[in-house]
């Protein structure tokens, strides 16, 4: 019987400290730096990353602590801080080929098991950017609703939505802990969910946030804006997920019609 043995290899590029904020931009230049090494290729000593850096222990820690908490690095007692490569758990999915379905059904359907936990549901004066998006008088009110979802017990993103309060207003007391927000407007309004406008961005996690996420604060998230139209065009709610890239992937499918 052959034994492998593995070889510690050490992060060997020295480097000046990016600009930022201290610890950010130590994690930062870190993450890009762990990014380009093999698995189980061990970090230097504390002692000789502070120096490279120019930061104390504590910023330090606080630094790799993220990559930790990322999946990133693995700290192992006795052995020292090691690179590994952060899985893709769950998917962030929805399906806007054919029908507009919510990552709720989607996810369902692909035998994942879907938590939610409704955070705020209330009426409230449109935000500007919404009633843009709705086409709302600025005096008009929305249902918000913002809720935490889950894919087998780990938590996946935010989601935002806003609906005008005029056309679904049992959206202000209806029981969403489970099900899906565009199944319920087809059933209760006959809603005709037909067109959807997705646009992907990236933004940082607040320590609010990053505590339901279970993620350092100002981590990256992607943020996934959607906003959905009837066949005439007309906007009928808007809404926005705040997802940890690390156990997220967002896909597009598009479909091409024979005109």
């Amino acid at each position: 019987m052959t034994t492998r043995r593995l070889f510690p290899q050490y992060l060997c590029e020295v480097v000046s400290p990016v600009p930022g904020p201290k610890y950010l931009s130590v994690r930062e230049h870190l993450r890009r730096r762990v990014a380009a090494l093999p698995e189980l290729a061990l970090l230097p000593p504390e002692p000789v990353l502070c120096a490279e850096y120019g930061v104390s222990r504590i910023t330090l820690r606080r630094a790799v602590d993220g990559l930790v908490a990322d999946g990133h690095l693995v700290r192992e007692q006795g052995r020292g801080t090691y690179v590994t490569r952060p899985a893709i758990r769950h998917e962030y999915r929805e399906s806007f080929v054919h029908r507009i379905a919510g990552w709720s059904s989607v996810m369902t359907e692909q035998g994942a098991q879907v938590g939610t936990t409704v955070l705020i549901q209330r009426v409230v004066p449109v935000p500007a950017s919404v009633a843009t998006e709705l086409r709302l008088d600025p005096t008009a009110d929305v249902v918000e609703l913002v809720r935490l979802r889950s894919v087998d017990g780990a938590p996946n993103h935010v989601a935002h939505s806003f609906l005008p309060e005029e056309r679904y207003p049992s959206a202000a007391t209806a029981e969403f802990g489970e099900g899906s927000l565009y199944d319920f407007l087809r059933r209760e309004y006959a809603a005709d969910l037909a067109h959807a406008r997705i646009v992907v961005d990236v933004g940082t996690a607040a320590p609010e946030e990053a505590d339901l996420l279970r993620v350092v604060a100002g981590s990256p998230l992607l943020v996934v804006r959607t906003t959905v139209r009837d066949r005439e065009g007309e906007p009928l709610l808007h809404s926005f997920s705040r997802l940890r890239p690390d156990v997220s992937q967002v896909e597009f499918e598009v479909s091409v019609g024979g005109r």
